[in-house]
C-alpha cells in the first residue's frame, strides 16, 4: 500500500484560496515519489554529431551529484560521436559567464552546464536558481547550443535521484538538449 501525508498549517487553512501556498507532501513511498517526480516515460532520442566539440561547464559544490550529472552528460556526449572538454566552476551563478567566455572562442559546437541548488533556510536559492537559469537562457535565446543540467531541488534525496545515470539522469538530458540544438543550427545553417 502506498502511504503518503499532507501537512497543513493552520496559516494555509485561514488563508483565501488563492493566497494559500501549496502543502507539503512527505512522501513515505519510493515507488509513489518516483510517479510524482513526472519520470520521463519516452524512449531517448538519439543524436549524431561525429567530430562535434562540446564544453561541460560544471559546478562541483557538490561533488557526489556533480560526478553523476558529469557521468550521464559525457556518456550521451560521446554517445553521439562529439567529443568535450570540462572546465569547473564555484558556483552555479558563475556557470553562464563561463559558457559565454568559452564559446567566444568558437572552439566549440555547443555547451552543457551542470549543477546543483539545494534548497536553504533563506532566499539564497531563488536568487541563485532563477539567475542561472535566467542566463543560461539568455545566452540560449541568443543562439548558443546550451542545455541546462543546473538541477534546482529542495534536498539532496531528490538530486540524487534526478542526478543518477541510472535514474533521472538529468546530466544526459543536458547533453541531449545541447546535441539537439547544434543539431538545428546546423541544418537552418545549411539551408
Amino acid at each position: 500500500m502506498l502511504a503518503f501525508r499532507i501537512n497543513f498549517t493552520r496559516a494555509h487553512l485561514r488563508a483565501p484560496p488563492s493566497l494559500r501556498p501549496l502543502a507539503q507532501v512527505s512522501i513515505q513511498d519510493a515507488r509513489l515519489r518516483n510517479f510524482i517526480m513526472a519520470e520521463p516515460r519516452r524512449t531517448l532520442p538519439t543524436y549524431s554529431a561525429p567530430g562535434a566539440r562540446f564544453l561541460i561547464v560544471e559546478a562541483r559544490y557538490y561533488d557526489n551529484i556533480g560526478a553523476m550529472l558529469h557521468a550521464g552528460a559525457t556518456r550521451a556526449l560521446e554517445a553521439a560521436g562529439a567529443t568535450h572538454e570540462t572546465i569547473g566552476v564555484p558556483g552555479a551563478l558563475e556557470i553562464p559567464a563561463a559558457i559565454n567566455i568559452a564559446m567566444a572562442s568558437g572552439a566549440y559546437a555547443g555547451a552543457v552546464a551542470l549543477g546543483c541548488v539545494i534548497r536553504g533556510e533563506t532566499y539564497h536559492f531563488e536568487i541563485v536558481a532563477g539567475e542561472s537559469s535566467r542566463a543560461i537562457m539568455d545566452l540560449t535565446v541568443e543562439g548558443l547550443a546550451i542545455g541546462n543540467g543546473v538541477l534546482t531541488v529542495e534536498n539532496e534525496e531528490q538530486a540524487v535521484v534526478r542526478a543518477d545515470p541510472a535514474q533521472g539522469d538529468k546530466g544526459g538530458d543536458a547533453a541531449r538538449a545541447a546535441l539537439s540544438l547544434h543539431g538545428l543550427k546546423t541544418t537552418y545553417k545549411a539551408r
